[in-house]
């Protein structure tokens, strides 16, 4: 095999397991933070789930990321290669600051960037919307805008309908959310492998097919399990700072509220898997939480600054991994 080639499929399947760290973090950080399981506890039955989502839904979202950059073959593993460097490289940098920032959003900025670099504007798939299916960069984007939105509106409406069944409810209300937690932290962990491991699925098929190893974009048996196992593998490392700042640094929230939470999330996710539009579990995860405090109408609870903090790492964080892709195509050609 190339050792170009070698290279960028490692990068590829490192990018699943900062994910993993990233957004899996998301996915149990309400369960933990209301004590509802322990962190190891979490962590497993994550690791499972995010195991099973790729493994069992198809792969609409790895067509819709294969096909955001159109470089010549001989040129694709080089931009691929900068784009998925670039999009690591951003990832250990967030979480190394506890960021929930959107992976997603850094692999499209990564991979924009090193074709920008390669080919100009000719090489880069803009696309749209073909019906509900993202095409391309503007497809993608727009997936990634309306699904915190999303996640936002359905925490907000399910958690003024939990209260107003919990007012009626017993004591035992309490312990029954605490339990529920569990479903619904597991439908999250299985909806972000479905949408997040195929998303490595796709820049691995892409290289593949630039390379001469397959004919088509359809990825060979070994390829969903490979980024199933790393993205699992990321789940396992646990990102705590991610944690903190999702379970307790943006609103102070209960049982009831993990469940409105995570139920959201997984619902708006699990969507976007079936549709092949890239979601980000962090945007989703976080907006829903906000989502959480307003249909509490606890607005003055939700902590603004961290939530500003966030909000600014997902706007850099696309040009800023573009930006960085770049650098490191140019980097790549002229040591080439």
């Amino acid at each position: 095999m190339d050792p170009g080639l070698a290279v960028a499929l490692m990068l590829a399947l490192a990018f699943a397991a900062t994910n993993g760290i990233h957004d899996a973090s998301n996915a149990i950080a309400t369960l933990v933070a209301t004590r509802a399981a322990t962190p190891l506890q979490a962590i497993i039955m994550a690791s499972f789930f995010n195991l099973l989502g790729p493994l069992l839904i198809g792969g609409a979202v790895a067509e819709t990321i294969a096909g955001i950059v159109t470089v010549p073959a001989d040129q694709a593993v080089a931009v691929i290669g900068a784009g998925m460097a670039a999009a690591v490289s951003w990832n250990l940098l967030t979480w190394r600051r506890g960021l929930p920032s959107s992976s997603s959003h850094a692999l499209v900025g990564g991979l924009v960037g090193a074709a920008l670099a390669d080919g100009g504007i000719s090489a880069v798939q803009w696309g749209g919307l073909d019906g509900l299916h993202p095409v391309g960069v503007f497809g993608a984007l727009m997936a990634l805008a309306v699904s915190p939105v999303l996640g936002f509106a359905v925490a907000l409406l399910l958690i003024r309908g939990l209260r107003r069944f919990g007012r009626r409810a017993t004591r035992r209300w309490t312990g029954v959310a605490s339990s529920g937690q569990w479903f619904t932290s597991a439908a999250l962990a299985f909806s972000h492998g479905a949408n997040d491991a195929q998303k490595s699925v796709g820049v691995i098929a892409a290289l593949l097919l630039a390379a001469g190893q397959t004919d088509n974009l359809n990825p060979p048996a070994w390829v969903v399990p490979a980024c199933a196992f790393a993205l699992t593998f990321g789940t396992a490392l646990g990102g705590w700072r991610i944690i903190r700042t999702v379970g307790r640094g943006i609103y102070r929230i209960g049982p009831a509220d993990g469940m409105a939470s995570q139920s959201a999330s997984a619902a708006v996710i699990f969507g976007s898997s079936l549709v092949g539009a890239p979601a980000s579990t962090s945007q989703v995860v976080s907006s829903s939480i906000v989502g959480v405090g307003g249909g509490r109408q606890r607005w003055r609870h939700v902590n603004w600054a961290t939530v500003r903090e966030i909000v600014l790492a997902w706007v850099i964080t696309l040009p800023a991994a573009a930006v960085l892709a770049m650098a490191i195509y140019v980097v790549i050609t002229w040591l080439a």
